[in-house]
């Protein structure tokens, strides 16, 4: 007699810390899941609608917070994989889910009697005497309602229902047929003389790519360990051109994956919605909560940033220039696909620094020892590993996190290499967030940081370039930001803050690469585990500001490129390539290419989140810089520094406005001067 099966989402946990069961999930756990999920949901929202007592901060505010954690736990183990390790039936599934998920949304903002009964509260709020953090809950969810359509009337409100749906699905499709586009490009070079320039490291990880394909010679492909390095290092010029361009044509190639009519779906819908609510344009309405607040005041800070650095990068790029004809003993203009082969070289001459010279420092498993190390170092925390949770894939690595008292803090889940069924870029998400939930318990989160790094080939482990490193350094502060987070409410707590704020913490911890004091604990060398010289400690940060009015000006175009998408008045049916070339005009320092195309591919602006927020990395990299000026000012590694920035930014999550819980930590607004001097375009004072 076999016994049935009974789906691991709806049974207790019974794991280590209430991790989730990976090993006991199947894909076809999931749709049922997500069904059982909204209905919940949608009894617990009925409750509290058709509450005949009246409406309370308790009974409605703090009730509501805290319904749907099915919904919640399946969602987010499955928009995990579907990230990080996705397969046709995941993502077919996602087709399936994600118009029921906009419509159980709606059905919760465009509620009336639970609307009103939110609205009751609020406009009672000032007789209730709530402390910051339920204020906070208050002031969000009510803003959330009517963000969501909740004061529209019944017509508005059936097409805003039509749009979030439409807009659901576009935002899945872009991001899938991206994913698709991408995987299918290699480029397999057969010659030793293809290979002229790529150092001996890349060219065994190409051979083992080609291997694994069940091809004989060297394989390339659009994953980041395989893309930047080729444009680094090939001295094929055409060749770099081809991969170029196949990056740059990702989302654009006329076929089943091409993505330009969803990229004007998109845009349109957001456009509509935004009228809808009431705003001129998407940008007035996303921005209305967040730190910039308006378009106006994203676009100061973009052309103030441009005024500085632009004549900067101007100059970069005619010193490459200059050098590349050199080179070539004659003029040589120089491309998109030239800019990183020339600057890598002029680079080297001018520093002694590169990847190749800097890999053998920076063995991931000493990295990772590093890196855990300046959390142990500022915080006082510590990281042991636990085979006993389970994992969604083999490379996966679980830790236990404990805080400096010893209790524990988080769960950290680490993926590093990239993998077919894998996202580009880095990322990090949570599993759980932290929440102290209605029996008085407090849940610890658990954390995931998911990257693209080279991997081990053969013998040689995984040796991570000095960007690399960079990433991990950058994702692992937002790790930090979620595992140190302390709040009532999940909704508050970790990075569940505004997106121009949400960088601060990830990107306050790349400042520590430059710094010869943390890379001594770690960065030795791989094979004779010596200390990696001061002198080329020293070269590492003399080149920190290379090129670095072109590396602000690119960051810039993303910038302008995605406000010019969400600042349009009107809808727009028009040529996507002459558009985008026009959003970042201003910021072009090397000659364009009439058939290469960003908006195809961009997906932090089209699927992940960040539309009309992509400024918020530079907005973030003027308060990191100054931040961390106070971290040199009272040593990078004080821990009464380190114990304030926990307690004044990585704890409160969301549950004050950052702009109060950044005076608080600083003592002063920011400003750009910090990172001007920083980048070498302004003297210290």
């Amino acid at each position: 007699m076999t016994t049935e099966r009974i789906n691991p989402f709806f049974t207790p946990i019974n794991t280590p810390f209430g991790t989730i069961p990976f090993d006991r999930i199947q894909t076809s756990d999931f749709e049922p899941a997500f069904d059982e999920g909204i209905n919940r949901l949608e009894k617990e929202v009925a409750q509290i609608a058709g509450n005949e007592e009246e409406a309370t901060f308790a009974n409605t505010l703090v009730t509501l917070e805290r319904c749907g954690e099915l919904l919640s736990r399946v969602s987010s183990v499955f928009f995990n994989l579907l990230n990080a390790e996705a397969d046709d039936e995941l993502m077919e599934i996602s087709q399936r889910v994600s118009p029921k998920l906009s419509e159980s949304s709606n059905n919760i903002y465009l509620n009336e009697k639970l609307f009103g009964r939110v609205k009751s509260v609020y406009d009672g709020k000032e007789q209730l005497a709530l402390n910051t953090e339920d204020a906070r809950l208050l002031e969000e969810t009510y803003e959330a309602f009517c963000k969501q359509g909740a004061n529209l009337n019944e017509a508005d409100k059936a097409r805003y229902r039509e749009l979030s749906t439409t807009l659901s699905l576009l935002t899945l499709s872009f991001e899938q047929n991206a994913l698709k586009d991408k995987n299918r490009f290699e480029l397999l070079l057969t010659t030793e003389e293809e290979l002229a320039g790529l150092p001996d490291s890349i060219r065994e990880a190409a051979a083992l790519r080609a291997r694994e394909k069940g091809k004989s010679g060297w394989l390339f492909n659009l994953s980041a360990p395989s893309y930047i390095p080729f444009m680094r290092y090939s001295d094929h010029r055409e060749l770099r051109k081809q991969l170029y361009m196949a990056f740059m044509s990702i989302g654009n190639k006329n076929d089943e994956y091409d993505n330009k009519e969803i990229v004007r779906r998109i845009v349109n819908s957001r456009l509509e919605t935004a009228r809808l609510m009431g705003f001129d344009t998407y940008a007035d309405y996303k921005l209305k909560h967040t730190m910039a607040k308006t378009p106006q005041r994203v676009y100061e800070l973009l052309n103030d940033l441009l005024k500085a650095y632009k004549p900067v990068a101007e100059k970069e790029y005619q010193a490459i220039q200059e050098f590349a004809g050199t080179l070539a003993n004659e003029p040589v203009q120089v491309m998109p696909w030239d800019w990183n082969y020339y600057s890598e070289k002029l680079k080297d001459i001018r520093f002694g620094v590169s990847d190749e010279l800097m890999r053998p420092y920076f063995e991931l498993e000493r990295v990772k020892e590093g890196i855990f190390g300046l959390a142990t170092e500022l915080y006082g925390i510590t990281f042991k590993k636990n085979n006993d949770i389970a994992v969604y894939h083999p490379e996966v690595e679980a830790f236990e996190v404990f805080d400096a008292d010893g209790s524990m803090l988080a769960v950290l889940y680490t993926d590093f290499f990239p993998r077919d069924g894998k996202q580009s870029g880095a990322w990090m998400s949570d599993l759980s967030p932290e929440y102290i939930d209605a029996a008085g318990k407090e849940h610890r989160p658990h954390i995931i940081i998911v990257m693209n790094f080279s991997r081990p080939v053969g013998a040689t482990p995984s040796l991570l370039t000095f960007d690399e490193v960079n990433t991990f350094l950058h994702e692992f502060g937002h790790a930090l930001h979620g595992m140190f987070a302390k709040g009532t409410y999940a909704s508050l707590t970790g990075t569940n803050v505004y997106r121009d704020f949400v960088e601060l913490p990830s990107q306050i911890m790349e400042n520590f690469l430059t710094e010869k004091d943390f890379l001594d604990r770690f960065a030795r060398h791989y094979q004779t585990h010596e200390k990696i010289p001061a002198e080329l400690v020293q070269r590492l940060v003399d080149a920190a500001n290379f090129n670095t009015g072109w590396a602000c000006c690119r960051q810039l175009s993303f910038g302008f490129l995605d406000m010019a998408w969400h600042t349009l008045g009107t809808s727009y049916e028009a040529d996507i390539n002459r558009f985008e070339k026009a959003a970042w005009q201003q910021t072009v320092i090397i000659p364009e290419v009439d058939d290469a195309l960003m908006s195809t591919s961009f997906g932090h602006i089209f699927s992940g989140g960040y539309a009309a927020g992509y400024y918020g990395y530079k907005w973030a990299e003027v308060l990191d810089a100054d931040a961390f000026a106070k971290f040199r000012a009272d040593g990078i590694f004080n821990r009464d520094t380190a114990a304030a920035f926990r307690q004044d930014i990585l704890e409160k999550g969301g549950t004050e406005d950052p702009d109060v819980l950044y005076q608080r930590f600083r003592g002063n607004k920011p400003s750009i001067d910090a990172l001007l001097t920083r980048n070498g375009i302004k003297k210290q004072d």
